[in-house]
């Protein structure tokens, strides 16, 4: 407990023989009757049991975890629970931003926080404020898939900071059937669908939805318009918010987390989104039984493959529950069953038997290996270039 001191540390050596008659731990604990008559052995002893006594009661059987928004299987904390005697605390943020932001100001109080690969992985890491993962705490760190902790190496040389929690691309959730109506020469299975104005301008009537996400949208235009994701060139910058403003009068809403409402419903019939986000919305509007039909698409120029990854603040309050936390979710069945809860994939390929079926089988949620290679990673890039994303994105958003 944070500024509490034992009585005998508050008092003056001369007066910690006779000075108190009665004392008590934090909390309520049990009262303890001094004699300035007490040998002095024996009070060197109670003492003793005293300062063994604070810490044990002060330490607290916690785990602070900081997720997504809708992105795990509320069994798993429950049998994490009823496994260890850890209380779980869960809050939830909608952007990589307001994660940032808390971690990089320290003192967050959270012990599990799942930043994703690039770029915010990679900044915390170079900012110290992650820990390292000791191993040897997490035996089910060998579930892991090898291919897939290769491609997050780029971030995080060494695998030394977190392991891969699920992942997904990013590309367009439609309702296939409103978006041909309105545009029935438009290709489906295109960034053309949303970034070329002429079919922007005519599915504009059932609704688009962009992600509130630069750091997500930036790099698929790039790709789109055949440079690096991570160009720092400001013509290339330029040229992307030539594409995003042409079509800017044809957006309807910016989501943050909202999306999958939105689509699901069918208050929107276009949407630049994840993949498990979408997917999500697919299965809401068919329990929801009201004919809407909802699709993903990577898009055949090339889609954003992105990690989000399990991690330690380098100030986390309770690290050891952390490592236990990590080692229970890599377990094959609990991490199938976070799968099938939420339809992103997961890097523990002894989970896949356990997936259902529909899941394990389509290829949006697990891309074979010809449309694995049309996806890309992002790096990470200058703090200048950071900005003038920033800033344009700001004026896009704006309309300005």
């Amino acid at each position: 407990m944070v500024g509490m001191r034992p009585v005998w540390w508050v008092l003056g050596r001369a007066d910690q023989r006779s000075a108190i008659r009665h004392c008590h731990t934090p909390r309520g604990g049990r009262h303890y009757a001094w004699s300035p008559h007490l040998p002095f052995a024996a009070l060197v002893l109670l003492l003793a049991a005293l300062v063994l006594a604070l810490p044990a009661r002060a330490q607290e059987r916690v785990l602070n975890v900081y997720n997504w928004t809708d992105y795990i299987d509320p069994a798993a904390l429950e049998k994490f629970q009823r496994e260890t005697g850890i209380t779980v605390r869960y809050d939830v943020y909608d952007s990589l931003e307001t994660l940032e932001a808390k971690l990089l100001a320290g003192h967050s109080g959270y012990d599990i926080v799942v930043p994703t690969n690039e770029p915010t992985f990679s900044r915390l890491i170079r900012a110290g404020a992650l820990a390292e993962i000791d191993r040897a705490k997490v035996p089910n760190w060998k579930e892991l898939d090898p291919g897939l902790m290769a491609k997050v190496a780029v971030s995080d040389p060494g695998n030394r900071h977190g392991a891969i929690y699920l992942w997904g691309t990013t590309g367009l959730g439609m309702i296939p059937d409103r978006v041909a109506k309105l545009a029935p020469d438009a290709p489906l299975d295109s960034w053309d669908l949303l970034f070329k104005p002429e079919n922007a301008k005519r599915i504009a009537g059932c609704g688009i939805t962009m992600m509130d996400s630069a750091i997500d949208v930036i790099p698929s235009v790039l790709t789109y318009l055949g440079k690096s994701p991570d160009s720092t060139d400001p013509a290339d910058l330029a040229a992307v918010e030539r594409t995003l403003m042409a079509i800017r009068p044809f957006i309807r809403s910016f989501a943050s987390g909202g999306a999958l409402e939105a689509l699901a419903s069918g208050q929107t019939c276009l949407v630049l989104d994840y993949s498990g986000d979408v997917i999500q919305a697919q299965a809401r509007a068919a329990e929801a039984g009201r004919g809407v039909v909802v699709r993903y698409v990577a898009p055949k120029e090339g889609a954003q493959l992105a990690f989000d990854m399990l991690a330690i603040p380098a100030d986390a309050p309770h690290p050891d529950a952390a490592l236990q936390f990590i080692n229970f979710v890599l377990q094959p069945a609990v991490m199938a069953g976070i799968t099938n809860q939420v339809r992103y994939p997961n890097a523990v390929p002894a989970s896949r038997p356990l997936i259902r079926p529909a899941l394990a089988d389509d290829p949006n949620v697990f891309p074979p290996p010809a449309l694995m290679a049309r996806l890309f990673t992002v790096g990470s890039v200058p703090q200048a270039a950071e900005r003038a994303r920033t800033r344009m994105w700001a004026r896009f958003k704006a309309g300005e």
